[in-house]
């Protein structure tokens, strides 16, 4: 357990101060670009596009299948020298190939993704996409070697790694305004305009890959081009990745179908831009929380499944879901009562503040069960399972179309307006999330013959319990600071303070009560709090 809260510290430093850089990167680019802009907009969709494809060829293959397979390579008599040498290059291949093809179509990309976008801004979001798309290829790069140093217990560097990113994309937005100033609504964006922007964006995951190769020799891998792909297991990755990039295109086909309705929303109204930064929002207690200590869990997890543990996999499971239940239920509790001031932070205007907080407590919905689901799915993909994830992905990406679909349906018919639009996806996405999770950890209870649910979800309602009190003293801070009209969502710095001080106050109510009812998993908790600070281990 030591080494995996060594790990879990590691990477939850290096997130934090990840999440907290790139905060201050997005509120460079809110000011550069107005949040409710058609050129942020434009800019939103372009600089997505490299993650989608870059996911639909990549993410889910290495998450779900190459993290257990480098595992067991290690057995191999070159230490798994052969096939990492084969995978690298192999990968290379494929990302190289597919950058080329997909910035030779990079209007028909952003015709697909924003349809409902004017032929201008289609045409911003296009020569956006020329200088974004090519981070494709240093996006899976940058993955194929940060996860094979997670394999080898290297986790820092993986995390590290995207503060450099930051850093280059803060100083290219500084450039951007001192040269042009702030590009409010109805700004007429020259080409200079879009190179330094777009330019920025990829020449800073450039370098956050650059800073990865540095570390390489601490995996203890010596790779070289290896085009002879036959032998080494490329084949076992093969089949098991087939049913992942079928999960992954499913879910890309999703967020397809969510772009082209958000893509109705007109420049001056909550758009893909507020959304982007609202998930950004939603994503700082997953990263920091989920990923820093499930990370470590899902490598001794892999571990115990290939030597057929299943009893410690089951104990895996239980130990993992109640320790990040402990901290994710009160991030959302946390995140929801100071939704408004920490949306102030991306936005101009206390309006504009109001209206990406909607979209923020709405992504908030699906929180916890996301939390629960990163255990449980990759507790299949340890068992070498990416079949039975594919299905329950499949129920999941078709309810959110649906509710997309839903809720473009009920702004036609003028049930729904137009500044809530995006926040109805957004809950749409989260209520598919928490139909997901039940379907899954239904299928893996059967697999494994039980999974402790009623241990972990004991736990988990313990934490509601004491999340809602520490929640409401939450909410009154936030009336005591003038609410929606106080200081707190005057200006992103308040509001960033204000948010502040909201969530240690909720923190603060939680951690009480916890503490009064003693609450077994606060020991846990703590100890892997106390290994943040100076001097401990």
């Amino acid at each position: 357990m030591s080494g995996i809260g060594r790990a879990s510290v590691m990477i939850g430093a290096g997130t934090i101060v990840s999440r907290l850089t790139g905060f201050l990167r997005a509120v460079v680019l809110v000011s550069a670009v107005a949040a409710t802009s058609a050129g942020g907009n434009a800019f939103t969709v372009a600089n997505q596009l490299p993650n989608n494809i870059y996911t639909i060829i990549s993410t889910g293959l290495l998450s779900a299948v190459v993290v257990p397979q480098i595992v067991k390579a290690a057995a191999h008599d070159d230490g798994g020298r052969a096939f990492v040498s084969k995978l690298f290059t192999l990968g290379a291949v494929v990302l190289l190939g597919t950058t080329v093809i997909a910035t030779l179509a990079a209007p028909l990309l952003v015709a697909l993704y924003a349809p409902e976008y004017s032929a201008s801004q289609q045409a911003l979001a296009t020569a956006f996409a020329y200088w974004c798309l090519p981070q494709i290829l240093f996006y899976g790069l940058f993955a194929m070697v940060g996860e094979s140093l997670n394999a080898r217990r290297v986790y820092g560097p993986y995390t590290w790694a995207p503060i450099i990113n930051n850093i280059v994309s803060i100083a290219g937005f500084l450039v951007f305004i001192w040269l042009f100033g702030p590009a409010a609504k109805g700004t007429v964006w020259t080409s200079e305009m879009v190179a330094v922007l777009g330019g920025t964006a990829t020449l800073g995951i450039i370098a956050q890959t650059a800073i990865l190769f540095v570390f390489w020799r601490r995996t203890g891998l010596h790779i070289r081009p290896d085009f002879r792909w036959r032998g080494v297991g490329l084949g076992q990755i093969g089949r098991l990745a087939g049913w992942t990039f079928l999960m992954v295109v499913a879910g890309q086909l999703a967020g397809l179908v969510q772009s082209q309705v958000m893509s109705n929303v007109p420049d001056g109204a909550p758009g893909m831009f507020v959304a982007a930064n609202a998930w950004l929002l939603f994503m700082l207690p997953y990263s920091i929380i989920v990923l820093s200590i499930g990370t470590p869990y899902f490598t001794q997890l892999s571990e115990h499944a290939k030597a057929g543990r299943d009893e410690e996999v089951r104990g895996d499971i239980g130990r993992s879901i109640r320790t990040l239940g402990f901290f994710v239920v009160v991030a959302t509790a946390a995140m929801a009562v100071a939704a408004v001031p920490a949306s102030r932070i991306f936005t101009g205007d206390p309006d504009e503040a109001l209206g990406a907080a909607g979209v923020l407590l709405c992504y908030l919905v699906g929180l916890i069960p996301l939390a629960v689901l990163f255990v449980v799915q990759r507790t299949f993909y340890a068992y070498d399972d990416t079949r039975t994830p594919f299905f329950f992905t499949v129920l999941q990406c078709a309810l959110v179309v649906a509710s997309a679909w839903g809720a473009l349906w009920a702004f036609d018919a003028g049930i729904l307006p137009m500044s809530q639009l995006v926040a109805a996806v957004a809950l749409g996405q989260s209520v598919s999330s928490v139909v997901q999770v039940i379907v899954a950890t239904w299928l893996l209870h059967r697999r494994l013959g039980g999974i402790q649910v009623a241990s972990w979800l004991t736990a988990l309602g313990r934490f509601a319990l004491a999340a809602i009190p520490a929640g409401l003293v939450g909410w009154l801070t936030f009336q005591l600071m003038g609410g929606v009209d106080g200081w707190a969502v005057s200006d992103k710095i308040l509001g960033a303070l204000g948010a502040a001080i909201i969530g240690i106050v909720v923190i603060a109510v939680y951690v009480g009560i916890l503490a009064i009812f003693r609450a077994p998993e606060l020991s846990v908790a703590t100890g892997l709090v106390r290994r943040f600070l100076p001097g401990r281990r």
